[in-house]
């Protein structure tokens, strides 16, 4: 290792190979994973990340890619044996192009996501990737997971904004995928093996996103009803008024919104009197905000006039939409004051929802008497933060003990309804081993062949995503 350390350090200098004061890189943001890296490499740029990789391959050093470190699963920490080493994408935070006309915009993997936001909207052009860690997390990271996020219901998820890659290989050969084309036939389309692959196959270096025409007008809303059966009749005559200008659709439980109102206490109360559900929806549009409003108005008088929603508040200015905005951003970070949880990122058929909720609830209340899930997410993609908070009385360690009981009452609901156990935040080292429970044997088999393949030594983010 000493002679790895010397020819990284000829490599990248002195001051961009760390071996101390690396607490920011061996834990995970939520706490729940702790490792002991060998070295943090900082490399400038995509032929420093080659000749990195070539040196990590000629050494047997595995490899933990990091981002941000936003991520939920763990999957950008190193493990306790000291050996592996975090290669941190920051410093390639380039932009190498943006082509209006085409609606492509060329990056480095260590952009932060607000940074590509602001830059598309510098040009009239809208980035549609948002979630709650935009301001720290880093577009490389959020390819390799997939990320997903509150735009799904118009834009799709992290893959279907991507045209193109550049990937250095797990022997140091950078595989130039840069293509800003949308049609392209010529075979195998290689740049999806690499999203979602949370670095196992290789590093994601740069990469061709798609653009959009910026949106001028805006319409938020804030409904409360009694059912997710309601929310589903809800998301369905929104749609039907709106069509594609209805690009958001976040259901809450009470659970969720009292706890935001908790440890976030500028919270504003939005209804007189609690409801079980609350439902936040944005449309937009690229033309007039008149003409939007009153679409957006027809369809709420319309969801009122049927019963479908009790009570609703509307945004009538750009800093009430952002107030609205932020009761759903906080929950995640309310739920890190409340303490310990079980988390659960899971995706059944959209018109399977309701009854997938109305299914696990009470299977979760029988098991643990004063339990508290916090139920919430996309239900426009189908998508659910399905979080179970520990019962009062309950400490964290015995909580946490709970894990894989909970676990086994959320997920085998979602395996009957055909679901996902992991929707958009990855596998990481947290989730690898549910691979072997819910996904059909031969198809790990052939994720492992395309493993092997790829990384026959191993040594790229060992242990994640892939069952040991």
């Amino acid at each position: 290792m000493n002679e790895f350390l010397a020819n990284v350090r000829a490599l990248l200098g002195d001051a961009h190979v760390l071996t101390a004061d690396l607490a920011a890189y061996a834990t995970d943001w939520r706490g729940k994973f702790t490792g002991q890296p060998l070295a943090v490499l900082r490399p400038a740029d995509t032929a420093q990340v080659a000749a990195t990789v070539k040196l990590c391959a000629a050494h047997g050093v595995a490899i933990v890619p990091q981002g941000g470190n936003t991520g939920m699963c763990g999957g950008a920490t190193p493990d306790g044996s000291g050996t592996q080493a975090v290669l941190s994408l920051g410093r390639l935070n380039r932009v190498r192009g943006i082509d209006p006309l085409n609606n492509t915009l060329t990056v480095e993997a260590g952009c932060v996501l607000r940074t590509l936001q602001a830059l598309a909207a510098a040009h009239d052009r809208l980035f549609p990737l948002s979630l709650g860690a935009e301001g720290s997390c880093q577009i490389g990271g959020n390819i390799a997971t997939n990320a997903g996020g509150v735009q799904v219901l118009r834009y799709g998820n992290t893959r279907d904004l991507v045209l193109g890659l550049e990937v250095v290989l797990p022997d140091g050969q950078v595989l130039n995928l840069l293509r800003a084309l949308r049609k392209d036939n010529t075979g195998y389309d290689l740049k999806h093996l690499f999203i979602g692959s949370e670095g196992t196959l290789g590093i994601i270096t740069a990469a061709v996103l798609k653009l959009f025409p910026a949106p001028h007008a805006n319409a938020v809303a804030f409904a409360a009803l009694q059912t997710p059966q309601q929310a589903l009749q809800l998301l369905g005559l929104m749609r039907g008024h709106l069509g594609d200008r209805f690009t958001a659709f976040e259901l809450m439980s009470q659970a969720s919104v009292a706890m935001v109102r908790e440890y976030f206490p500028a919270t504003p109360a939005l209804f007189a009197a609690p409801h079980p559900w609350q439902v936040l929806m944005q449309a937009s549009d690229a033309a007039g905000q008149e003409a939007l409003d009153a679409g957006f108005q027809a369809a709420l008088e319309d969801a009122l006039a049927q019963g479908v929603i009790d009570d609703v508040v509307v945004a009538t200015s750009e800093a009430q939409a952002h107030a609205l905005w932020a009761v759903r951003e906080n929950i995640s970070e309310a739920q890190q004051h409340d303490g310990s949880n079980i988390k659960h990122d899971i995706a059944v058929p959209v018109s399977s929802v309701p009854g997938f909720v109305e299914e696990v609830l009470p299977l979760l209340h029988a098991a643990y008497a004063g339990v508290r899930p916090v139920v919430y997410g996309h239900l426009g993609d189908g998508n659910l933060h399905f979080n179970v908070s520990r019962p009062a009385g309950w400490t964290t360690p015995d909580w946490q003990l709970q894990t894989d009981r909970v676990n086994a009452i959320v997920l085998d609901v979602v395996a009957r309804y055909g679901g996902s156990f992991s929707a958009e935040h990855g596998l990481g080292q947290l989730k690898a081993h549910e691979m072997l429970l819910y996904k059909a044997p031969l198809e790990v088999d052939v994720m492992r062949r395309i493993k092997q393949a790829l990384d026959p030594q191993g040594l790229m983010n060992p242990r994640k995503l892939l069952p040991a």
